[in-house]
């Protein structure tokens, strides 16, 4: 069982920059690949980024590439994800989740989420 706690959502102005942080409660938070999803009032979840258990490898949704950006650090056991040139589009609950596989969006544990709000 893993239980994930985000942080650093918030109110920030087009064009400024976040990181969000996700905390997990396991021992084994290596064995975990880790990803970023968001949910926009009356939209789908969106899958953003993915990051492999060490953190070699990671992959992005088109809509944030080059925007937004996945990293790990396993001894404190927490994911990150840094955005930057945020657009009011952007305006979501972000959500980290993690899975022992790596490469599926299929996820099996999930955060609470975290608002962020981007004005124009």
């Amino acid at each position: 069982q893993v239980q994930l706690v985000e942080s650093g959502g918030g109110l920030v102005q087009a064009g400024g920059s976040l990181r969000l942080s996700c905390a997990a409660s396991t021992r084994t938070f290596s064995n975990y690949s880790m990803g970023w999803f968001r949910q926009a009032p009356g939209k789908e979840r969106e899958f953003l980024a993915g990051i492999s258990w060490r953190g070699s490898s990671t992959y992005y949704a088109d809509s944030v590439k080059g925007r937004f950006t996945i990293s790990r650090d396993n001894a404190k056991k927490t994911v990150y994800l840094q955005m930057n040139s945020l657009k009011p589009e952007d305006t979501a609950v972000y959500y980290c989740a993690a899975d022992p596989d790596y490469g599926s969006r299929d996820y099996a544990y999930w955060g609470q989420g975290t608002q962020v709000t981007v004005s124009s």
